[in-house]
């Protein structure tokens, strides 16, 4: 949505207490006027519908125990943990920004850890990019319909309008992220058991992904 300058004249007080909640909610205070008279004139803004998307997801995750919800970075984005059964059990972080503009390309997932083992980020590396080969295979999709990213043990992939879908709504957005999420933890959690019991993970990591393609409406 474009956005113009405008001029408004507010008492002091009142800018005071939008300010403080502002800050509390991590956002600005032109952000916060301009959703609250959004709300009141019921006029849906980028914002309500990340906020809708991201509640969504929060709330489809909320019943796995391996998932921990963290604050939000930024009004675009959210932020969950998991814990990895592996050595030293360490730290997966699932950070999900939606787009402002939407389009087909409508946000993306940034996967990584804060470890500092070199084995860990190399196995990190391997499963990546063994999971991005699988996913393009199973799928039968070429790699300019998918985009990952994988460096430095870390992964992006961007999430895109299910084929011949031209929206989801807010509610349907945010499962699918959700349900995207949690294969991609199930499928990573696999992978780290064939590596701990020197077997190869091809096996279990396609079984996983596979139910995840059989039982998911919304493939993004």
């Amino acid at each position: 949505m474009k956005r113009s300058v405008y001029s408004l004249v507010l008492m002091d007080d009142v800018v005071r207490k939008i300010d403080q909640a502002a800050y509390s909610m991590n956002t600005s205070r032109s952000n916060l006027i301009n959703q609250i008279l959004a709300e009141y004139v019921s006029c849906p803004t980028p914002e309500q519908r990340t906020k809708d998307i991201f509640e969504q997801i929060a709330q489809a995750v909320s019943g796995e125990r391996t998932f921990q919800i963290q604050g939000q970075p930024s009004d675009g984005m959210i932020s969950i943990r998991s814990a990895l059964r592996f050595r030293y059990n360490p730290t997966i972080r699932y950070a999900v920004e939606i787009y402002r503009e939407g389009g087909d390309d409508f946000g993306e997932m940034r996967v990584s850890s804060r470890t500092q083992s070199r084995q860990l980020l190399e196995y990190l590396e391997d499963f990546f990019t063994r999971f991005a080969h699988m996913e393009l295979r199973e799928r039968q999709l070429s790699a300019g319909v998918l985009e990952y990213h994988i460096e430095g043990g870390r992964f992006t992939r961007k999430f895109t309008l299910p084929q011949n879908v031209r929206q989801l709504t807010n509610q349907q957005m945010g499962n699918a992220i959700a349900w995207y999420i949690q294969m991609f933890d199930k499928v990573l959690e696999s992978y780290f058991e064939s590596v701990s019991l020197a077997l190869q993970p091809e096996e279990g990591m396609e079984k996983q992904y596979l139910e995840y393609v059989k039982n998911t409406e919304w493939l993004i």
